[in-house]
């Protein structure tokens, strides 16, 4: 099992609605990667980040659903820059 697994997994979880409240990805390692732009513990961008607390149910579940994609092809190469920056 590689390390982003129990994340992707989490991340599908939620994404479908299986929790009542959506959760906040954060695991407090906050450290944002500067070759992909997302933070090493959650995978989330900056923008995603910072606007977390003014997001609807399903935005935060839109969240969830691409941090699950980047944890499933996280051990490959970095993402583009247009990915990064569509939060």
């Amino acid at each position: 099992m590689t390390q982003s697994e129990p994340l992707a997994r989490r991340a599908r979880r939620v994404a479908a609605g299986a929790d009542a409240e959506v959760p906040s990805p954060c695991v407090s390692v906050c450290r944002i990667d500067p070759a992909s732009g997302w933070c090493e513990g959650c995978l989330r961008t900056l923008d995603e980040i910072a606007g977390w607390s003014g997001l609807a149910d399903g935005e935060k579940r839109e969240v969830w659903r691409r941090i699950g994609q980047r944890a499933a092809g996280r051990e490959g190469p970095a993402p583009a820059a247009t990915e990064r920056s569509a939060a």
